[in-house]
């Protein structure tokens, strides 16, 4: 087989590529639901550690309406009544700090590692 060099400028572009979409299908495969239950005024665990590409699960068990909402205003849950969760997939890198829409007191972080 001749090498042109259109081909070999593809294939020596392509190569790098090649360890960042077996990590990213790894971290696909391996994505993890974690869940943060909302009861008594507090989100329980309040502090997590999650990988790129996980979700968080996060579910009403008090009697009254909270959200889970970022800081900074990239995501929120929408409020949520007795037994509703919502749920979240975090992609890259970072740290969000979160609060309950209606009770600025509640409070939590995730970092994404």
């Amino acid at each position: 087989m001749i090498m042109t060099r259109r081909k070999a400028m593809t294939l020596a572009l392509a190569a790098p590529l090649v360890p960042l979409a077996a990590r990213t299908a790894f971290a696909e495969a391996h994505a993890t639901v974690h869940e943060v239950t909302i009861q008594d005024m507090a989100f329980s665990p309040a502090n997590l550690t999650i990988n790129a590409g996980d979700t968080v699960q996060f579910t009403n068990a008090d009697s009254m309406r909270h959200s889970a909402m970022d800081m900074n205003g990239s995501w929120d849950t929408g409020l949520l009544n007795t037994g509703q969760s919502a749920s979240l997939t975090f992609n890259g890198r970072g740290t969000y700090s979160y609060r309950c829409g209606p009770h600025a007191n509640m409070r939590g972080t995730i970092t994404i590692g």
